[in-house]
């Protein structure tokens, strides 16, 4: 098998080295103030190497990953040097990519076409569809998943999605790769493979750095270079087996046949007492690295010429081949994977489709034959505040279950540069629309016939209008709950805030507007259920001739529909009045989303203090 690191379909990269001096990383931790994460921590990590965050839970590990790869790096303090000069976040990170621990895949595609739709994001129109497949299945062959090319992504076992997550960042050849916990929840073998896989991916020349949390005394010596953390400090960089002499010249003695990274694990937790401010001065909290040569200084191998030659290099590459898909190609890439989805999951679309069948045959029997019988007039202005209800329930409930799972993908696939948030939000909006408007259009269709109304097109076509704008409407009102909370708060939001929407959509019919309170009434303009109930209304009662009443009825008291109109209090209704305002709160609930979703990938300083604040009453609780 080839190497991993010689990759022939895509060019070499150049090398990166990443320095970072004083590091330190701080939160809040209720009346005590603040806990510090990471305590003016140094290290230099070089290209063509790889190298392992190691140390034991709260340690610091994950914060230091999160801080260089720039996910966090708002609060840091201290210098990050990228070739010896101060790090530019946004450079930097269209040159890295950072795995998160969590195996989160796209679903209902197979790896093949998962890998495809990267490389059209990642790679543009440049290289042609033949170059990008050949790069794919180069990649997948070196990553020892050429035989899962057709494998859904689901069905892949625990060390495929971890690989197959690299594959997905190694098409366009990062030239520094961070990976968060690579073999959590992997067998020994799965592990060492994994491992191995990243030190042949280093070869090529690319800077490599994980966090490791217990690596084996096999896969110890597989690192280029470990950085040993604990207690937020450095205690000790270098070569993994020279861990042994180094201990030792502390007085600590690794015993025999005994795993070192296990044994500094075990005195960074202080089980053989408190060594910690020795180790951490020996090595200078990181300013240091161990050789044969004891405290020896670690050099920078560039000088200030090769540094500054190596980033004309660096900016080069970004523009020549780390330039991905315009606009227009990313939002019809992420349309037609969306599409495929959701067409491709078929069980949610037949539990979708029979229950708005069901449901509308349940709604058209309840108020079977009512529409022209003049002593059911009521009953259809139940009828109709029904057929709100189901469109705003029906299309609001999925997104609140569904989206705060895919902000992980997102999470993902926007930090690592796949496309802008913009594209894939307006390929999110228009994804759902068909399936809505088909399935809208059964539901209508069956009710409409089922309670006997009027068989006018327009009013079947006003009808329908309201019954769709209420449904996205909906939908957008449960992304803006889900952009921004987890699923168990979005679930429970989402349909308590739907109840004042619906009692202000009835409050009042029937009792006369001036006995409303002034607070009611400024409420009730912010119920889109009220515009969607009152243009159903208008549309549906006006301009019809008296209603007659059934013989078997002694008295019906609203025949003429003019006369309920005004005994309701909604004779002024203009039905275009209602519509602007159903699309104006449909733009205000898409927008948003959009802005919530947005300043939760990359919040502003306004969003960062509430964040802060947050934290801090939180904090605070909880104590």
């Amino acid at each position: 098998m080839s190497s991993v690191g010689r990759l022939t379909v895509l060019p070499e990269q150049s090398r990166v080295d990443i320095e970072f001096q004083d590091l330190g990383y701080a939160v809040p931790q209720g009346r005590k103030g603040f806990k510090l994460i990471l305590k003016n921590i140094s290290g230099y990590f070089e290209s063509g190497q790889l190298t392992a965050i190691l140390g034991p839970s709260g340690a610091g590990k994950s914060t230091l990953l999160n801080v260089l790869a720039g996910y966090k790096s708002t609060a840091a303090t201290g210098q990050i040097l990228i070739n010896g000069e101060a790090r530019h976040a946004k450079r930097f990170q269209k040159l890295s990519r950072y795995i998160m621990q969590e195996d989160i895949m796209q679903p209902m595609l197979t790896v093949g076409e998962a890998m495809m739709v990267a490389a059209n994001l990642k790679l543009g129109k440049k290289i042609s569809h033949t170059d990008k497949l050949n790069a794919i299945r180069e990649v997948l062959s070196q990553l020892h998943l050429q035989r899962t090319f057709n494998t859904q992504t689901t069905r892949l076992s625990g060390g495929e999605k971890k690989r197959l997550s690299i594959a997905l960042e190694l098409l366009n050849n990062p030239p520094v790769l961070f990976l968060d916990e690579p073999t959590t929840g992997l067998d020994d073998m799965s592990c060492m493979q994994c491992i191995t896989l990243l030190k042949k991916i280093a070869e090529g020349g690319r800077t490599v750095i994980c966090s490791i949390h217990t690596p084996s005394s096999k896969m110890f010596s597989t690192f280029d270079k470990v950085y040993v953390m604990s207690l937020g400090q450095c205690i000790y960089q270098g070569y993994g087996p020279l861990v042994v002499p180094y201990l030792s010249s502390i007085g600590l003695e690794c015993p025999i046949h005994f795993n070192p990274a296990d044994f500094i694990i075990e005195v960074s937790c202080q089980e053989y007492g408190n060594f910690q401010d020795r180790l951490v001065s020996a090595i200078e909290n990181g300013k240091n690295t161990y050789t044969s040569n004891f405290n020896k200084p670690h050099s920078n191998p560039k000088n200030i010429t090769e540094n500054e030659e190596e980033n004309v290099e660096i900016l080069e590459q970004e523009s020549s081949y780390n330039e991905r898909s315009d606009w227009i190609t990313q939002y019809k890439i992420l349309l037609m994977r969306m599409w495929k989805q959701m067409l491709r999951d078929k069980t949610y679309l037949c539990l979708k489709t029979v229950l708005y069948i069901l449901i509308g045959c349940l709604i058209g029997s309840l108020y079977l034959g009512m529409g022209k019988d003049g002593s059911k007039t009521i009953f259809n202005f139940g009828f109709y505040f029904t057929c709100i209800i189901f469109f705003m329930y029906i299309p609001m409930m999925p997104v609140l279950l569904q989206f705060p799972k895919e902000f992980q993908l997102i999470k993902r696939e926007y930090f690592n540069k796949w496309y802008s948030l913009s594209a894939y939000f307006a390929a999110l909006t228009t994804s759902t629309i068909p399936i809505q408007l088909i399935l809208g259009s059964v539901y209508v269709i069956l009710v409409y016939i089922l309670s006997d109304q009027p068989m006018e097109m327009d009013r079947l076509g006003h009808f329908y209008l309201i019954c769709m704008l209420t449904g996205v409407i909906s939908e957008s009102f449960g992304l803006l709950i889900a952009s921004h909370l987890s699923l168990i708060n979005s679930m429970f939001i989402g349909p308590v805030l739907a109840v004042p929407l619906m009692l202000l959509a009835v409050y009042g019919f029937g009792s006369g507007y001036s006995s409303i309170p002034t607070l009611i009434k400024i409420g009730m303009y912010f119920s889109y259920l009220r515009y969607s109930l009152q243009a159903l209304i208008h549309t549906m009662l006006t301009g019809r001739e008296k209603l007659k009443c059934p013989d078997e009825e002694e008295f019906c008291p609203w025949t003429d529909l003019e006369h309920f109109m005004r005994d309701m209090g909604m004779e002024d209704t203009i039905f275009w009045v209602d519509i602007v305002a159903l699309v104006v709160t449909y733009v205000i609930f898409r927008g948003g989303s959009y802005y919530l979703l947005k300043q939760r990938l990359t919040p502003n300083k306004t969003f960062r203090a509430l964040g802060y604040i947050g934290r801090i009453v939180k904090s605070h609780i909880t104590r």
